[in-house]
């Protein structure tokens, strides 16, 4: 099946790297042009641009920190300034602050809480606005499966992530009679920056919990992003999809 997303305009969350940006990048191939949201890394955004660009794409990089609602909306301004309409939204961006919860400092429940939950609120709600003018839209919401089984000393990171899978459901039931679907996607241990500091006996320990034997690849992530984003899944709503070799079986 082939995804085309000609003439749409996709922003992405915290693209710089990981899967954002093979998320990023995936759009671009199937035609749609990109804005790269990036909070420190500039260079990296960058990066993720050329990628695209030279594979014949139309990206461009923004900065801002999700987490800040004056952000956001400049963000969003951007957006249309440049491309001058949003049809897809994924939200992606997100961190960890690891420790065990009665070692966990206020800042480290916040932190994530406000990076990982609140920009995903910011991020619809401005995105919203223009995408119920046009009685169309896309959203995806990057959860994890942290979210829905828990993990010891993640606390904080699933309860960002579980809330996502809930906010998702109501903006769902919101906005379904505007045309617009919105959608999570819940990945397991994906080849990543982050999956690459973990220990090899953690590792281990973690592939013998996966049914496939092996952690996934950002592309895989970004191919269930690009349908869910594409008029192939124009029926499905308010789901959320697990990609995680089979680690969480519901």
């Amino acid at each position: 099946m082939k995804l085309d997303l000609t003439g749409r305009t996709a922003l992405v969350t915290g693209a710089s790297r990981g899967i954002g940006r093979a998320i990023a990048t995936t759009l671009a191939g199937a035609g749609a042009a990109v804005i790269v949201n990036y909070r420190e890394h500039s260079a990296a955004a960058a990066e993720t641009v050329a990628a695209i660009s030279a594979a014949g794409g139309q990206a461009s990089a923004v900065q801002a920190d999700v987490s800040q609602a004056a952000e956001v909306e400049r963000l969003l301004k951007t957006t249309l300034a440049t491309y001058g309409q949003l049809d897809i939204l994924v939200n992606n961006a997100g961190l960890t602050r690891d420790t065990l919860i009665l070692r966990m400092k206020d800042e480290d429940f916040d932190q994530v809480l406000n990076t990982n939950l609140r920009s995903v609120f910011l991020c619809t709600r401005a995105a919203l606005r223009p995408m119920g003018k046009q009685r169309s839209g896309r959203i995806i919401n990057l959860a994890s499966v942290i979210g829905l089984i828990g993990n010891a000393g993640q606390a904080n990171y699933a309860a960002a992530k579980a809330g996502i899978i809930g906010f998702t459901r109501a903006t769902a039931r919101e906005m379904a009679s505007r045309g617009i679907t919105v959608n999570a996607v819940a990945p397991g241990f994906i080849e990543t920056e982050m999956t690459g500091t973990l220990g090899e006996a953690t590792r281990k320990a973690i592939l013998e919990s996966i049914p496939l034997a092996r952690f996934g690849h950002p592309a895989e992530v970004a191919g269930l992003v690009c349908f869910l984003a594409s008029d192939a899944a124009a029926y499905i709503t308010g789901q959320t999809f697990t990609i995680d070799g089979g680690m969480v079986m519901l």
